[in-house]
């Protein structure tokens, strides 16, 4: 499980590239990269990482669920992911 620093601090460039998004694509079209090196860096959605929302693991991630694979397959077996089940043949 990643620290609550971790956590918390990937949130908060989250939280910050979503307020800044309208104003990033406007310079951007606009072609002002002197106002854009103005904006706070963790603004920027390249500094992004994905993590698991529930345990903050930065590996193995799976997109579609936005979690883990060792969460996702424990939640798949206590039957907790809707549509999911073990494979058996």
């Amino acid at each position: 499980m990643a620290k609550e620093s971790i956590k918390a601090r990937e949130r908060k460039r989250e939280h910050l590239v979503a307020k800044y998004a309208k104003k990033r694509a406007e310079l951007k079209a606009a072609g002002d990269y002197e106002a854009l090196d103005k904006l706070p860096k963790n603004a920027s959605p390249v500094r992004l990482h994905n993590r698991c929302k529930l345990t903050g693991r930065p590996k193995g991630y799976m997109r579609k669920f936005g979690i883990n694979r060792v969460t996702f397959r424990e939640m798949a077996s206590a039957g907790k992911i809707p549509g999911v089940t073990k494979s058996s043949w």
